[in-house]
């Protein structure tokens, strides 16, 4: 059985981040039941080395723990799972500060038509990009943070993101028939 104040303090400072942790499993995996199992492993893995947690940050380690977990599952389902799922669309969609919106039937067209191209650009990607344009833009977490989840150097986050903003930008460009 484990440590009653160990367990209280896991649920304090890890418990708190479930959300992020789906959503990054999500945008890896782009389905919903690959995620719900990659977060379930990741949380028990998480639990199972939580007494040699010395960190400050629970939410970098979780997401560290998310992501790593993700490779894992991806090794043993290449081939059949992460990049030939359907992506779930409602489940991703982009916050907009509620007092901005203008929620006229075209404006919300035009709105879910946007996040609909973002989300299906995120989706073609490389990996090793999407998961830092992910980690940075949406869940808002600084270099040092995502070069410490993701192992990598800073130097590295920045030009990953670089990069990924840059293919981002091209898929996102108006075609020939938009223009």
């Amino acid at each position: 059985m484990a440590d009653p104040a160990l367990a209280k303090r896991f649920e304090s400072l890890v418990l708190p981040h479930m959300n992020s942790a789906f959503n990054v499993a999500r945008w890896l995996t782009h389905n919903d039941q690959d995620a719900q199992d990659v977060v379930q492993e990741a949380y028990v893995r998480a639990f199972r080395f939580f007494s040699g947690f010395r960190g400050e940050d629970a939410r970098a380690w979780l997401l560290s723990i998310v992501r790593n977990t993700f490779y894992t599952w991806h090794q043993q389902n290449r081939g059949h799972a992460a990049d030939t799922t359907m992506f779930e669309e409602d489940m991703h969609s982009l916050e907009v500060d509620q007092v901005e919106r203008d929620d006229s039937p075209e404006a919300m067209l035009i709105r879910s038509q946007s996040q609909k191209r973002v989300h299906q650009a995120l989706r073609r990607l490389r990996l090793e990009y999407r998961e830092v344009v992910v980690l940075r833009e949406l869940e808002e977490l600084s270099y040092k943070e995502i070069a410490a989840i993701v192992g990598i150097p800073m130097g590295t986050v920045m030009s990953r993101l670089g990069r990924g903003r840059q293919q981002l930008a091209m898929l996102l460009a108006p075609t020939d028939q938009e223009a």
